[in-house]
């Protein structure tokens, strides 16, 4: 798995363990909604680690707590 689409999924893991829509994803992390939607999606091949900064903090963890997850363990090499 490529670090762009191990991020979607951690996102996508902990708004679903929070019970949070897109929309209060986005409300929280105080971003435009395509933003979030495209990082979410899949759409933005490099969002930067100030969006996933702003995107973690909406989701009420840090960046450690984010990326301390066994998704991020066996990531491809990127192209």
């Amino acid at each position: 798995m490529k670090i762009c689409e191990a991020t979607n999924k951690r996102i996508e893991q902990l708004r679903k363990e929070r019970r949070m829509t897109i929309y209060a994803l986005t409300y929280q992390s105080g971003m435009p909604s395509s933003t979030v939607k495209s990082i979410i999606h899949g759409k933005s091949q490099n969002p930067g680690i100030v969006n996933i900064k702003k995107i973690v903090e909406g989701l009420g963890v840090t960046i450690r707590e984010f990326y301390d997850s066994e998704i991020f363990d066996d990531l491809e090499p990127e192209d």
